[in-house]
């Protein structure tokens, strides 16, 4: 009997979501193409794996047999394809938030990170079905716990953010704000909030109102729009340059400095070797540059840095320096 690697990935992720729209989410498949998988792999071992009924999804007996030993066997796959390959292969890494420019943090550790092989760039839904799949075999940017049971992510920096307004701004020559005066102004923002997780968080927090570019055509027009409005702002990381826009002001946030959380994101059970080049890389940098240091009563995070979702343990994480 010779089993299909993709029908048992698409078993597997159907057993951990016992959803089968979710799981066909994060292969990329359609729902009937996961069902059809299923349903094939169930017919060559001559068995259900799954109860289906009243609108629930449940493991029989036998799939519950079947899922640690599938697993493992996913595992054995891809190492079998590392150990083909070679452990020269480049680290295929994506990463999403652009806003932030999450390519010029990786540019900090590049030089001891080893060969990597950047993507396209996307969303974090995205990323998490690519990495999945198999398609890529780490991700860096922005992590919104909980994670898929299949994923582990390690924290990697945390940056403090400004807000950046223009000059017509009734707050553009302070020297330091609040979060809390911008709360009559308005948080602009290059796209819709319920995809932009630290915007929507941070405006939530602080009772700031919120509208979005109806056009986002890059960071500098995205902040000349910014800059045109005087009750508009926007947040970026402290030391992102600022394009060549007229009139457009950084100004520090402080009481509490909001930190966006970098993070490292990978599929569990990977063994590709520049994963450990990557995170060591990191670990150096993080203490060279106090990428970590975290102070509750001076800083503010969306949620606690150093709590990992249940599925994910603790090692995965690296402390955080509290002051």
């Amino acid at each position: 009997m010779d089993l299909d690697m993709a029908q048992v990935r698409a078993f597997v992720r159907a057993a951990e979501e016992l959803h089968f729209g979710r799981a066909a989410g994060t292969l990329g498949l359609s729902q009937q193409a996961l069902s059809k998988r299923i349903a094939r792999l169930e017919s060559l071992l001559g068995t259900a794996l799954f109860r289906r009924g009243g609108g629930a999804v449940r493991l029989t007996e036998a799939g519950r047999r079947f899922l640690a030993p599938a697993r493992q066997a996913l595992a054995a796959a891809e190492s079998a394809i590392a150990a083909a390959v070679g452990p020269d292969r480049p680290l295929r890494l994506d990463v999403w938030g652009h806003l932030y420019a999450p390519m010029r943090t990786l540019a900090q550790v590049a030089e001891h990170a080893g060969e990597l092989t950047p993507g396209h760039g996307r969303d974090l839904p995205s990323v998490t079905a690519a990495l999945l799949r198999g398609d890529i075999d780490a991700a860096f940017g922005r992590v919104h716990p909980p994670l898929h049971a299949g994923l582990a992510h390690r924290l990697v920096r945390l940056e403090p953010v400004d807000a950046v307004l223009g000059a017509d701004h009734p707050l553009a020559s302070e020297p330091a704000l609040r979060p809390g005066q911008l709360a009559g102004s308005v948080l602009w923002a290059p796209g819709a909030l319920d995809r932009l997780d630290f915007l929507h968080r941070f405006a939530h927090r602080f009772g700031i109102p919120t509208t979005a570019t109806t056009l986002n055509l890059g960071l500098a027009h995205f902040l000349a729009e910014v800059a045109e409005d005087p009750r508009r702002f926007s947040l970026l990381p402290a030391d992102v340059p600022l394009p060549d826009v007229p009139g457009l002001r950084s100004v520090p946030l402080v009481d509490p400095t909001p930190l966006y959380a970098w993070s490292l994101l990978w599929r569990t059970g990977s063994g590709h070797p520049g994963l450990h080049t990557l995170t060591t890389a990191f670990a150096a940098q993080a203490g060279r540059s106090r990428w970590l240091e975290y102070d509750p009563a001076r800083d503010w995070l969306p949620e606690p840095p150093a709590t990992p979702p249940a599925d994910n343990p603790r090692r995965d994480l690296p402390p955080v320096t509290r002051l």
